[in-house]
């Protein structure tokens, strides 16, 4: 199971004085206000920033970070991603998964018949939506509906399905 989550990407510098905006790939972007650090995603790297300054403006936040003062010092940092530790993430109810936790489980049907792997989950506005990739590398839809979804273990590495009539042809 994934230990650090992506809760946003630097799109670029706002001002000079060593803010950025903040593209959030959170389902909540008011998290951003409850954390105390954060970490850039360097590619080879990590570095953990201290959160100065939380503001929100149309759907970006606005980070400023402790001891990066000028647009110089976070040039760098365009086009990263922050991440943060699982134990920071927020808490979910019963039954709902982070979608990291979800990607590259196996389904399989009610008999246990492997029938691919989670390579997506799209999110509609009537419920998820799992992208699986068969063997063959054909890829098909499984909507998250009680009717469909009938076990989901990450820590397995499982999830077990009913197909409905027709929802392979499509």
């Amino acid at each position: 199971m994934t230990e650090r989550f992506r809760v946003g990407v630097i799109t670029s510098a706002h001002g000079l004085r060593g803010e950025v905006k903040v593209y959030p790939t959170t389902d909540d972007p008011h998290r951003f206000s409850l954390l105390k650090e954060i970490i850039l995603d360097q590619g080879n790297t990590e570095k953990v920033l201290r959160i100065k300054n939380v503001r929100f403006f149309k759907k970006m936040v606005i980070l400023k970070f402790d001891g990066l003062d000028r647009i110089e010092d976070v040039q760098a940092f365009i086009k990263k991603d922050l991440l943060i530790d699982r134990k920071d993430a927020l808490p979910l109810a019963e039954g709902e998964y982070y979608i990291p936790d979800l990607i590259g489980l196996t389904v399989v049907d009610e008999d246990s018949l492997p029938l691919g792997q989670i390579v997506d989950v799209l999110q509609t506005a009537a419920n998820d939506v799992y992208v699986v990739r068969d063997q063959a590398g054909k890829e098909f839809m499984i909507p998250k509906i009680s009717e469909c979804i009938l076990d989901t273990d990450p820590e397995a590495g499982i999830m077990k399905v009913h197909l409905l009539p027709g929802l392979l042809d499509l």
